[in-house]
């Protein structure tokens, strides 16, 4: 028997990725809504109700409704939320099975999963390593500084940059989130279990897809005299074996011959890539990935395979 699919939001960004990877798949049952009834309630609902797993590809209200939907004797229907909404209730499985065993268990059990976002992914991939085996200490003054292609910012910010009259502006790398309450930053304190949010920088640049998210360490403000191969050497361990996040060998030196580490790469992938460079005063640590994939649709679907308990790697290569 097929698994009944229901993606609540189909038309926006992540929704059309995630109905993309699902073409070649034959074990599952896509339930497709009415266009004129996708965003009337009671339809929904019953949609929702009858999946087996439905997406939430919603701004967080709408997600947060969509979750009120579900009827009080369903005890079959799981969610996977794409949206901010619930990466920071602890009844939530967080989805990113890499960062730990417990990680990936509580998304195999779990009847609620919260996808993170695609900064955090970045932000999230190198500072819980780091503080889980006790290298960073918990209050440490962390900044992060990220870029990414502008599919990220959403439907009508895509259009302006796909547009015919995109203002001059628009062609050059852009930083916003000035005022430091962008819409990650809690999830990217609690989940790593710092005592404070970083000072956060991103940056949308004129190309489509793929972003590098970098966190730079001094490293006598660690717990211990720690250098740069000591770091490589922690991460490394850390996802020795996984198969979507890779750490790749200490400063990039046949990775990245030209001394540039270009963010859109990994465009259309599941993967991951964390460097680590630097000096062993100084450290970057970046992580590669693009922001449509491990940072939103493959994350979500990847969670989805842990959940029917077929091999992660299923629809993503």
């Amino acid at each position: 028997m097929k698994t009944k699919i229901f993606i609540d939001g189909k038309e926006g960004t992540t929704g059309l990725k995630i109905f993309d990877r699902f073409k070649n798949r034959n074990d599952l049952e896509i339930m497709l809504i009415d266009e004129d009834k996708r965003k009337d309630k009671d339809e929904r609902a019953k949609f929702i109700n009858e999946s087996d797993i439905t997406f939430l590809c919603l701004p967080d209200k709408a997600a947060i409704e969509s979750v009120s939907l579900i009827d009080k004797n369903n005890d079959h229907t799981k969610i996977i939320d794409a949206s901010t909404a619930h990466r920071t209730n602890p009844e939530w499985a967080y989805g990113f099975p890499e960062l730990s065993s417990a990680h990936r268990e509580k998304i195999k059990n779990s009847s609620r999963i919260a996808v993170p976002g695609c900064y955090a992914s970045g932000f999230i991939s190198l500072v819980y390593p780091l503080i889980t085996a006790g290298i960073l200490p918990r209050d440490y003054p962390v900044t992060c500084h990220a870029v990414s292609g502008y599919s990220g910012a959403g439907k009508k910010m895509i259009a302006v940059y796909e547009g015919d009259e995109m203002p001059y502006e628009y062609n050059s790398p852009r930083q916003y989130a000035l005022t430091q309450n962008h819409k990650h930053l809690p999830e990217m304190q609690k989940i790593c279990g710092l005592d404070y949010p970083p000072v956060f920088n991103p940056i949308v640049d004129n190309y489509y897809a793929g972003m590098v998210v970098t966190v730079p360490i001094i490293t006598r403000l660690l717990n211990g005299n720690y250098t740069a191969s000591d770091i490589h050497k922690a991460l490394s361990e850390h996802y020795k074996n996984e198969h979507f996040v890779k750490v790749m060998e200490l400063g990039g030196t046949e990775t990245l011959p030209d001394g540039f580490l270009a963010a859109n790469t990994l465009e259309g992938t599941n993967n991951m890539q964390i460097f680590v460079c630097g000096n062993d005063e100084r450290v970057l640590l970046c992580s590669r990935l693009d922001n449509l994939g491990k940072g939103a649709s493959g994350a979500a679907v990847q969670c989805m395979n842990i959940v029917l308990g077929i091999d992660e790697v299923t629809g993503l290569e």
